[in-house]
């Protein structure tokens, strides 16, 4: 994998900015293909105002997809900015209905105004408290009193630009001025969203600027041919290999991809119902299906899995032969250690599975324990890399398909809980947010975390029949 930082010739935000200029132009052709209509709202008529289902039939005829994939593209449209909502402008979704939209203007598309100042949000907050005569949103006017602690130098500037605004904005007529407020108001919902909402603005690179383009001076030209030098040496893949493997993988993982398939029973983010959560939990005691199956895919998707990772050192335990997962388990947790542990962690380690004689001695070949023994007079947190690789493949090869076909498996398949869908109505949604409740600390889940993994270390360690003799007898 090859991490490019910003001084990279490949600057990291061209792709971005090629996929918005394809998007404007598929925008702009949108417009002269989806007919729009004059719709009243609020007793004022607004002009050129097109439907979700008439976006999404056109998407869907253009680009020759079916309705679930023009809805995610036409979404991305709204959540970009291009169309916005006329009625609901908080939920920036394309609803394949007949809820009213619009284009944007191209002042308001993201690429025109890449980088967005706090005071043109601080002059819009002024000038809707203005307009609403103090009624705003509540998250706008928490925004709008912390504007006015920290910028309140150049309050006096903010204000009277607002107010300039919105005088100008009173000469328009009715229609335009309230086709503007939409529009405008539109273009804040993307750029500052409201609390506990996701903005694609995020994905965008804000620290590189890409209407300025580099310039051209000796070091852009050394860093162009080196760039160009390592691509000529990179080795090459075929794109049919290339592809074949992505088909695998989205075949594969195309049921458990959140993108693609529906959170069973309902997407917490959405409905506010933490049934999902609570299922999928790291330590419950009856994982879902889909969670059972994604054990399957591979051997890292068990380990990583903190519930699968349990129920493999069950079967461990049958065999008799848990010193690798343990093993596995002892250098994963090393990396993550203080750096002033690395020396007696990593001592403790070899003692415990590495030594000859160990107590857990686990079976690696020589090349390996050379590079691990010749490491441990210097050790840091990856020195057991070699080792760990090497155990890994070996419970790869061998333990992790004697596992799928154990019976350990094959009845967590059996118990495993089959969720039903939810289907949530608009007003359920909304009294689910009114009725949200705060979540947990991350502090308290890392607290419980850690009970439970001394709580094992402790049931794990041999049983000191002297102490029990003891307590007894002085009882």
């Amino acid at each position: 994998m090859t991490i490019r930082t910003n001084r990279d010739h490949g600057q990291h935000y061209r792709p971005r900015m090629q996929c918005l200029k394809k998007m404007e132009e598929l925008v702009v052709e949108m417009q002269s293909g989806v007919k729009g209509s004059d719709q009243k709202l609020n007793v004022t008529s607004i002009p050129h105002v097109v439907t979700g289902q008439d976006i999404l039939a056109w998407i869907a005829n253009k680009m020759k997809m079916d309705a679930q994939e023009a809805q995610a593209l036409g979404t991305m449209f709204v959540a970009y900015g291009y169309i916005y909502p006329l009625q609901d402008h908080k939920k920036l979704i394309l609803k394949p209905d007949a809820s009213l939209y619009r284009f944007q203007t191209p002042y308001f598309w993201p690429v025109q105004k890449y980088l967005v100042e706090d005071i043109d949000y601080a002059i819009y907050l002024a000038k809707r408290n203005i307009r609403k005569k103090g009624s705003l949103e509540v998250y706008e006017q928490e925004r709008y009193n912390n504007f006015h602690k920290w910028l309140n130098p150049k309050w006096d500037f903010i204000v009277l630009q607002a107010k300039e605004q919105h005088k100008a904005n009173k000469e328009r007529q009715k229609a335009d001025r309230v086709v503007f407020q939409c529009q405008e108001r539109a273009y804040w919902i993307v750029q500052r969203p409201p609390p506990r909402c996701h903005s694609a603005m995020d994905c965008l690179d804000r620290l590189v600027d890409p209407v300025n383009s580099e310039p051209q001076t000796y070091d852009h030209f050394r860093r162009t041919a080196i760039y160009l030098h390592q691509s000529m040496m990179r080795p090459k893949v075929k794109s049919t290999v290339s592809l074949g493997a992505l088909v695998k993988y989205m075949t594969t993982y195309k049921n458990h991809d959140p993108f693609l398939a529906s959170c069973v029973p309902s997407n917490p983010w959405l409905t506010d119902d933490d049934t999902y959560w609570e299922l999928n939990m790291p330590s419950v005691e009856v994982p879902t299906k889909m969670r059972v199956e994604r054990w399957s895919f591979s051997l890292f998707e068990l380990l990583n899995d903190p519930r699968g990772r349990k129920d493999f050192k069950v079967f461990l335990k049958k065999e008799f032969s848990g010193e690798n997962l343990a093993f596995w388990e002892a250098a994963e947790e090393m990396k993550w250690g203080s750096a002033a542990s690395m020396a007696d962690q990593s001592q403790a380690i070899f003692k415990l599975f590495l030594a000859p004689g160990a107590p857990r001695w686990i079976n690696i070949d020589g090349r390996t324990m050379g590079l691990t023994v010749k490491g441990l007079d210097h050790p840091h947190r990856y020195v057991l890399d070699a080792a760990q690789t090497h155990v890994f493949l070996l419970m790869k090869k061998d333990t992790f398909f004697r596992y799928l076909k154990s019976p350990v498996y094959k009845d967590q398949q059996k118990k495993a809980l089959v969720p039903a869908a939810h289907a949530f109505s608009d007003e359920q949604l909304a009294q689910n947010a009114r009725n949200r409740k705060p979540g947990m600390d991350p502090i308290l889940i890392w607290q419980q975390r850690e009970e439970e993994r001394k709580a094992a270390e402790l049931a794990s360690k041999p049983i000191d029949i002297s102490q029990i003799k003891n307590k007894l007898d002085r009882k």
